[in-house]
């Protein structure tokens, strides 16, 4: 069983950046590709950025590229979202999930942190 825990979200301007962490509560994170997704009320959980375990590649949601960044680290068995020029409609609960399967959809991820909000306000 893997433990997800999740933290660093908060209320910022536009333009604003915030750091959301990711940490497993036993030394496994690193084993799986882990994946973060966000979700509005009423609206299905979308998928944000993706990190396989086995390398540092990386993809992201079109609507995010060249705005977040995923990083890990292995050390420290976290996972790391650094967000930058946040927008208004970037405000969502931010979910890490981690999964043996890598994949963009959120079906296939087994586990799941508690949720971070993040709203930016304009």
């Amino acid at each position: 069983q893997v433990q997800l825990v999740e933290s660093g979200g908060g209320s910022v301007q536009a333009g604003g950046s915030l750091r959301l962490s990711c940490a497993a509560s036993a030394r496994t994170l690193s084993k799986f590709n882990v994946a973060w997704f966000r979700q509005i009320p009423g609206k299905e959980r979308e998928f944000v950025a993706i990190i396989p375990w086995y390398d540092p590649t990386t993809a992201y949601a079109d609507s995010v590229k060249g705005r977040f960044t995923i990083s890990k680290d292995n050390a420290k068995d976290t996972v790391y979202l650094q967000m930058n020029s946040l927008k208004p409609e970037d405000t969502a609960v931010y979910y890490c999930a981690a999964s043996i399967s890598l994949t963009t959809s959120s079906s296939s991820y087994p586990y799941w942190g508690q949720g971070a909000q993040v709203t930016v306000s304009s």
